[in-house]
């Protein structure tokens, strides 16, 4: 057998045993989801009660939400069990990513991603609770003041469902801008000096953005354009501290500079006048027989 055929074999067998692990990993992540899943089934009806809350409680006396699937009032309630139990289980299936993704890194792209992937968790984490906690309230309260009289403010819960995780991917994605920001800055395609030049088209991008992901008022469009745009300042903020890694710089000679003469040799030293006659005594004696 050939080195060519040897070498394609084993990068072969290489390449199959990274596809076995793959396919391990993600059937234990799905396992993971899965018995979480069963687990938090039997509270599927309070799950989404507690989804509901922020609109029940804005919703008009003796208000409430209706379903026009016939087999809406099962399908919604699992589609949020499965929701949560796949937030419940995120950190397994990130750590069996990591565990798959981890060995063809090096040190120093160790030491920056896994914190980067741990921050970004939590920070659409928190975007989501900041939908939940503060917009929820707030534009649900907005839209039963501004109801028409006579007319019943009542949703169906499909569409429900939609309109709160479509808010929550918009505000878990604006939450991650630290993170993005800090990363192009790190493996040097921006600056902080062009990033602040992008200030003004920044601020105007997240109201476009607030826009489109949110509600048609004006009141959820700057609860997402102004802390998109805080979280902006605030990626630059860390990024100047952590900066671009720096490279390692090899000082090259300047082209006018003149090569340097070569030392002298440490053991050299110059003949005394006795050597110097005797060796001159020598180069003569032919000379003085032939004559």
């Amino acid at each position: 057998m050939s080195l060519d055929s040897q070498e394609s074999g084993a990068a072969e067998e290489s390449f199959l045993s990274h596809l076995v692990e793959l396919r391990d990993r993600l059937i234990r992540a799905l396992l993971a989801v899965l018995v979480v899943f069963v687990c938090l089934f039997p509270w599927s009806r309070e799950l989404y009660t507690l989804l509901a809350n922020p609109l029940l409680a804005s919703l008009p006396a003796g208000g409430q939400m209706i379903a026009t699937d016939v087999v809406g009032v099962f399908l919604v309630p699992m589609k949020i069990t499965l929701m949560v139990a796949f937030l419940i289980a995120l950190p397994y299936v990130l750590f069996q990513a990591w565990g798959f993704v981890a060995p063809g890194l090096y040190s120093h792209e160790k030491r920056l991603v896994l914190p980067l992937v741990v921050a970004s968790v939590l920070l659409f984490f928190s975007g989501m609770a900041f939908a939940y906690f503060l917009v929820f309230p707030t534009v649900f309260g907005f839209m039963a003041k501004v109801a028409p009289e006579g007319v019943a403010w009542m949703t169906d819960i499909d569409k429900y469902l939609s309109f709160v995780l479509s808010t929550f991917v918009a505000f878990g994605v604006t939450f991650e801008v630290p993170v993005i920001v800090i990363v192009l800055v790190r493996i040097g395609l921006v600056d902080i000096a062009k990033l602040k030049e992008w200030r003004p088209y920044v601020i105007v991008g997240a109201f476009i953005i607030g826009a489109v992901f949110t509600p048609p008022d004006v009141l959820s469009q700057i609860m997402l354009a102004v802390p998109l745009w805080l979280l902006y300042e605030l990626g630059i903020i860390l990024a100047s501290f952590i900066g671009r890694r720096p490279q390692p710089e090899v000082a090259a000679p300047a082209p006018s500079d003149p090569a340097p003469a070569a030392a002298p040799a440490a053991d050299w030293q110059p003949m005394s006048a006795g050597e110097m006659d005797q060796a001159l005594g020598h180069s003569q004696a032919p000379e003085r027989k032939q004559d």
